[in-house]
């Protein structure tokens, strides 16, 4: 299968992941999945995101198997993130007070972030997911920079109300796994996931990854 007959639909309209997907060189298109996010009773977390991840591919290959023409935009990419902390799934903040809420949450403490991938090919229906987990320490920053930080708008369209790559509020210290996937994409194990289906990123995905980050990634090696 070569490269220019198996173009990527990334399944979400999210800025971040766009960025994220184009670093490993394979040639895509978004488009936004609208689906009921709300959590089942005593889902796990795992459960809700691989459920998430996979529903959105699910409702983004039928009309893409309906339109394309001869092998284009035949594998849809979906993945969904959430911020978990005393076994409660922290979505994103409803408004202001909420993500400030969060944010004292979440200060001065580990917590994880859970993300998953789905791959679906849009003929075949074949499926394969990836999921990650990291342990987010998060610095004991003020209420000051709380509130500068929800002032600034960046919280509310993220799960805990933060950003780990966020230039002025910083809120992650001594973090030692995958950055991507708390950005909302865990490159490698989507590249784990596309080598299946025959789709080799021409790009090195590790090194694209770490240069966009300014981060050296210490588990790489051991997920590709």
């Amino acid at each position: 299968m070569s490269v220019s007959s198996a173009a990527l639909l990334l399944a979400s309209a999210s800025p971040r992941r766009r960025e994220l997907l184009a670093l490993i060189g394979l040639p895509f298109e978004s488009r936004a999945a609208g689906i009921d996010e709300t959590p089942r009773p005593d889902e796990a977390a795992v459960d809700y995101v691989q459920r998430l991840a996979r529903e959105k591919a699910e409702q983004i290959s039928k009309p893409t198997f309906q339109t394309a023409t001869g092998e284009g935009r035949r594998v849809v990419v979906a993945a969904d993130t959430e911020v978990v902390i005393d076994g409660e799934i922290l979505g994103k903040p409803k408004d202001a007070a909420d993500a400030a809420q969060m944010l004292r949450r979440l200060r001065g403490r580990t917590h994880e972030v859970v993300s998953a991938v789905a791959a679906l090919d849009a003929r075949s229906g074949a499926l394969r997911e990836e999921v990650c987990r990291s342990s987010v320490p998060m610095r004991a920053y003020s209420d000051d920079e709380i509130a500068a930080y929800v002032a600034d708008g960046d919280p509310m369209d993220k799960a805990g109300a933060y950003a780990i790559q966020h230039d002025g509020f910083h809120p992650v210290e001594n973090f030692s796994h995958c950055f991507a996937s708390v950005m909302g994409l865990p490159l490698c194990h989507l590249t784990r996931a596309l080598r299946q289906f025959g789709l080799a990123p021409p790009a090195d995905v590790p090194a694209a990854c770490q240069r966009f980050n300014r981060y050296f990634c210490p588990v790489y090696s051991e997920i590709l």
